[in-house]
């Protein structure tokens, strides 16, 4: 009788031992399933492939593409072939999503803090514009924008002049441009000069939090942003100018063109999206404890004061996971550009492309790959300014 426990106690310590091992084996049935799922859908393809006399490949890219894009960031002719296609429409994606995002984030953050303003036209208005723009589809905000607000813009020779440097037209928008003969160098040192900055803000605002000194971490932040470009500048010798835009002709030359389906799509876009990102500013300001609010009103804070020093800083942390969740959607969004012609990734890879060359499947894999990558990059950027940002207990 003395033995039976011992063999029951025995048995329930081998039961969890059991368990795992059965959850192996029901994985790794499942990997080969899913494998052998993969190897019919790979033979099924490559049998329709032959088929129709094609094969899976990428010799395509070097071909000469032979049609002509609207707009392009970088240097391209249709004697190039498809791979200056390919980086043109992930150049023109890359730039209606940054420009997007800064805007609409802009807005969002007035917007959301609008909401909850005290002066109740304003609280309201802000509202208002949040429930009719969100619940509007994009597509149709893109439409608008483009048919019915820049149309109605004069003719290029009757143009809105904005100081004699900015032109609003039909035809797009005219703005003042840097020229440089070494245009990579400028841009390598642009770039160089904002990481520079953002890491100096941070540093001496980390440094001010723990020293509990007020710091002005603006002005030395700015002013490495706009040194260390002008420092590239003489040293390397580099010829930089200023390019205007003139009225020649029938349209104006010079400077940077903005054509009307890049300047539809990216208002559109923001004025959308920044909806959106004003409920998430509300809500995350909603999200931090009002006795937050009421102990700085006690020490003789102001309304401003309160937000920037006191809420905002925690609203932050609340608000980032949802709004790089925003950011991708705005990414995703920019694939509407199709409906008014704006050569974006979509437009001039995925549709033109995909007609002259037939190369469906490739050119698909490399469409997902692009935005996959875009997609898994801001979300690592945000998450590193999350992690730049969080409270560490001491």
């Amino acid at each position: 009788m003395t033995t039976i426990p011992a063999v029951r106690s025995s048995q329930r310590l081998a039961l969890p031992g059991r368990r795992r091992v059965m959850g192996w084996v029901f994985q790794a049935l499942l990997v080969v399933a899913l494998a052998l799922v993969a190897k019919a859908a790979i033979g099924n393809l490559n049998d329709n492939l032959a088929a129709r006399g094609l094969k899976l490949g990428f010799d395509f890219l070097w071909q000469e593409a032979g049609f002509e894009i609207a707009f392009h960031l970088i240097p391209y002719s249709s004697s190039d072939n498809y791979w200056r296609v390919f980086l043109v429409g992930i150049t023109n994606t890359l730039l209606v999503t940054a420009i997007a995002i800064v805007l609409s984030t802009i807005l969002g953050f007035a917007i959301g803090i609008a909401q909850l303003s005290g002066n109740w036209a304003v609280s309201r208005a802000a509202r208002i514009y949040v429930e009719i723009v969100r619940n509007l589809p994009q597509l149709l905000h893109i439409l608008i924008w483009y048919n019915v607000a820049l149309r109605a813009l004069p003719a290029p020779r009757a143009a809105i002049g904005v100081g004699d440097m900015v032109y609003l037209s039909n035809r797009g928008v005219f703005l003042p441009a840097l020229t440089s003969d070494r245009p990579g160098l400028l841009v390598v040192a642009i770039l160089i000069a904002v990481i520079a900055a953002l890491v100096l803000f941070r540093s001496l605002t980390s440094h001010a939090e723990r020293t509990g000194r007020q710091v002005n971490a603006w002005l030395p932040s700015l002013a490495v942003l706009l040194l260390l470009p002008v420092l590239a500048i003489v040293l390397t010798g580099t010829q930089v100018s200023v390019s205007v835009p003139q009225m020649k002709g029938f349209n104006f030359i010079g400077g940077w063109s903005l054509v009307p389906e890049l300047t539809a799509l990216v208002f559109a876009m923001a004025i959308y999206n920044a909806a959106f990102i004003g409920e998430l500013v509300r809500a995350s300001i909603e999200a931090v404890s009002k006795g937050q609010r009421e102990a700085a009103a006690a020490l003789g804070f102001g309304w401003w004061w309160t937000l920037r020093f006191i809420v905002i800083p925690q609203a932050v942390r609340v608000l980032l996971p949802p709004l790089s969740n925003q950011y991708l959607n705005i990414l995703k969004g920019s694939s509407l550009a199709v409906a008014i012609g704006y050569p974006d990734l979509v437009g001039v890879f995925t549709g033109i492309s995909i007609n002259q060359t037939g190369r469906a499947i490739e050119i698909v894999a490399m469409t997902m790959a692009v935005y996959l990558t875009i997609s898994l990059l801001i979300g690592a950027l945000i998450n590193l300014f999350n992690h730049m940002t969080r409270i560490v207990e001491r």
